[in-house]
Order: C-alpha cells, then structure tokens, then sequence
C-alpha cells in the first residue's frame, strides 16, 4: 500500500491508499460515515481508496454540510487517478451523488453503490436507515461507548478483530466531524436520473443500517441500474461476502 495525498478545494488534504496491480481495473473506493479508506481489501483491482475529509489521514477542513465541496473532493481525486470505477459504501454513496449533481459522470466509467444513501434528511427516501442507525444516533455522535456498540451491530457475523478495526477507526474521527455529516438535507432523485454510465447497487437483506429499501430507491432511478440484493447479509458486504462482491466488481468494472 503507497499513501499518497490529494490537495482539495479549499487547500485540505485528502489521504488516498493505493494498492493493488498496476494492470488491473483502478477502481477509487469511498468509505462509510466514522470509518476510513483501510476498511477495503481488494487485491484484484487496482485501488484507490480515500479517506474522506476529517477521517483517517485526511486533513479536517471546509464545510461538511456543502454539497459542492464534498463534489471537488472526489473530482480532486479522480483528477488524481484517471478514470475510474467509483464505489462508495453506506454515506460514501451521498458524496458520489454530491460529484453527480455538480460534475455528472466526469471521469468515471462505472459505479457501484454499496449498502449506500443517496440522499439524506428527513423523509428522503434514499437514505431511509434501518433500526441499529436508528438506535445509534443521536448518541453515537458524542458518545463512543454508543458509537462501539453500532461498530458491533452493524454486521454481527464479522470477527471480533475486524469490529475491533472497525471501531478503533470510528473512535478517530473526531465528535464534531461525526456530528456535521448528518446536518444535511440533500435530494438527489434529479442527478440519479441522469447518471449514463453502468452502475451497480449491492445492499444486503439483512441491513438494518441503511434499509434495502435505500437501494431499491437510487436502482429504480438510474438508467439500467442492476440491483443485487445480498441474503444473508447486513452492512458490509464487501467484508461479509468478499468473494460475491469481488466478483460483482469484476463484472463492472472499466
């Protein structure tokens, strides 16, 4: 793995894993809501996975609840990387419908969306969360024996050294930065609409973070999108269920 860092709008840094075959698919990857860019393991491909602005290696600047910014982060990026495949997992799904709604599908050749929002606030029905996110805020924003025990729920079938790993990466991210990322309204029925490029939508049955229904919603929208419903599974099937997700990822990826 070679850290490497992208300079975003505004001046902040942005921390990018790259790993991988030189030859094989590059594929940027985009992590969840209190976690970073060393939850993916996807030997593969060619990786690029980020950690976004105020996790991990990030720098914490800017404003967390303006969608334009969240869009040249990743356009900073994909500056970066050439084109690529664009994952983005649970609220990574938001900052690529972010890149969506100010720069299209400029530079990427695919997407997939993993247990991912696309929306966000109350009623939007792309990012309609299921009981263990629900139980978990507003409580695991300040309190981290609250935010643990969501790390623990979030897929019960992990090994207890990786919802360790998992937890020591939510427990970096700092109170404030947790807090900004859900004081948000942001709609994204129009950009979903629009998307032209081949898109994926992976969600678990068993997910009571981000509910099936989120996923259902952005794969009606986008054109030709194909949803594949993991059973079985709950939040992180890329970590549940690697080998279904990793060849999933082949098929799509450019």
């Amino acid at each position: 793995m070679h850290l490497t860092h992208v300079t975003a709008a505004g001046g902040g840094r942005l921390a990018v894993r790259e790993s991988g075959p030189a030859g094989a698919p590059p594929v940027v990857l985009i992590h969840g809501w209190a976690q970073t860019g060393a939850v993916w393991d996807l030997p593969d491909f060619h990786t690029y996975a980020v950690d976004l602005r105020g996790h991990g290696e990030s720098d914490d600047f800017g404003d967390y609840r303006d969608s334009s910014q969240w869009a040249a982060d990743l356009k900073a990026v994909l500056d970066h990387t050439g084109p690529a495949t664009v994952v983005g997992w649970s609220y990574g799904g938001l900052v690529i419908a972010d890149h969506l709604r100010f720069h299209g599908t400029a530079g990427i050749t695919a997407l997939v969306f993993v247990s991912a929002i696309t929306e966000i606030g109350r009623g939007r029905p792309g990012g309609e969360t299921g009981p263990v996110m629900r139980d978990a805020l507003p409580g695991a924003l300040t309190d981290d024996v609250v935010m643990a025990k969501f790390c623990e729920a979030m897929a019960p079938s992990l090994s207890s050294g990786t919802v360790a790993e998992l937890t020591a990466a939510a427990l970096s991210v700092s109170h404030k930065v947790r807090g900004e990322l859900f004081r948000r309204d942001v709609g994204s029925a129009d950009v979903l609409k629009a998307v032209d490029v081949p898109t994926l939508v992976v969600h678990g049955t068993q997910d009571e973070v981000v509910a099936p229904a989120a996923a259902e919603y952005s794969a009606a929208l986008i054109p030709g999108a194909e949803l594949s419903l993991y059973p079985e599974t709950a939040h992180a099937p890329f970590l549940e269920r690697p080998a279904r997700f990793a060849a999933d990822l082949l098929r799509v990826a450019r």
